[in-house]
């Protein structure tokens, strides 16, 4: 059933349709406004854009591995210029790309859409598409389909040719491919899961019901266009590599599993209790400063204002690195 224009869904998506700070190009609005919007041509550019410092085959350069801590799209489209200048479109050799992940590739598809005022967003969760048995922590996007009156969710990375389901619009619920990180939190307290397959993958230390419960946090973090970096925790988020979970979290991911799960089931009153706590719950909202945990093996203190990251370098040197945008 198609949602009348005026309905609750179609307003609040209209909250999507303009930038974040993350998603904002700053400079290089009009390299992202001359790519379309189809899905052929997010796939196109994104591919072109980003190599995935773990996943491309030979793995990527030192100077892509350094990449993976930029937060925001102007920084990266900042470095994909000053590498090889010109329309996102054009080929590029692998040294003019930028090492990153699954965040990155789709919010680069996020910021392609919002510049042309589609609204759309990020989510944060885990997909059975890429180890058998096992769901990877994944981030895909959702674009608002007017038509429709619903979020349309898709995963940019991937082909459509290589796969049986409809990549620009993943099946969700029963037939879910891809498992919100709210919705594996409740499998999870329902019983159905211990949530040991669900992590970075089966040859890490980085799974089960701790590293899920990073994941709502940060997913909530998206879908209030924070889009952070999956290794930045703040709050009443566990530690990346943390053995357990005290009460006042388990209680506190119940209540954002819960709410988000029936936010995106269309429920107006999860949503404005969501926003609620987003901007009320200092254990929910990041604040200026978070905890950055980087699979590069530093660790550093993010100011999110100033945007820059002091690292913890060896023999508690301190080293700043600011990004631009």
């Amino acid at each position: 059933m198609t949602e009348h224009p005026d309905s609750p869904a179609a307003a609040r998506a209209e909250r999507y349709r303009t930038h974040s700070a993350f998603s904002d190009p700053g400079a290089h609005a009009g390299l992202l406004h001359a790519i379309g919007t189809d899905f052929a041509a997010l796939h196109q550019v994104v591919g072109n854009l980003v190599d995935h410092y773990r996943a491309t085959p030979g793995g990527v350069g030192a100077e892509q591995q350094a990449d993976i801590d930029r937060r925001w799209v102007a920084a990266q489209l900042d470095e994909l210029v000053a590498r090889r200048a010109g329309p996102l479109a054009d080929p590029r050799p692998a040294s003019c790309r930028l090492g990153g992940c699954c965040r990155d590739h789709s919010l680069l598809a996020v910021a392609i859409l919002r510049e042309h005022g589609v609204p759309a967003r990020t989510r944060l969760g885990f997909a059975g598409y890429f180890t058998p048995g096992y769901r990877s922590d994944h981030v895909v996007a959702e674009r608002w389909d007017a038509a429709g009156g619903r979020w349309r969710r898709f995963d940019p990375e991937l082909d459509p040719a290589s796969y049986a389901f409809a990549v620009d619009d993943l099946p969700v619920g029963e037939a879910s491919v891809f498992r919100t990180a709210a919705e594996a939190w409740t499998a999870y307290r329902e019983g159905s899961t211990d949530l040991a397959d669900h992590g970075v993958g089966p040859d890490t230390p980085f799974a089960g019901p701790a590293f899920v419960q990073r994941y709502v946090f940060a997913d909530l973090a998206h879908r209030q266009r924070c889009e952070v970096l999956l290794w930045d925790g703040w709050g009443a988020m566990a530690s990346p590599a943390a053995a357990g979970l005290d009460a006042e979290q388990v209680a506190l991911t119940d209540e954002l599993a819960r709410l988000t799960v029936d936010a995106d089931a269309g429920d107006e009153t999860a949503e404005q209790r969501l926003d609620a706590l987003w901007a009320d719950d200092p254990r929910v909202h990041p604040g200026r400063f978070v905890r950055t945990d980087s699979p590069t093996g530093k660790v550093g203190r993010t100011d999110l204002e100033l945007r820059r990251t002091e690292w913890s370098g060896e023999r508690g040197l301190v080293l700043t690195v600011a990004e631009t945008a």
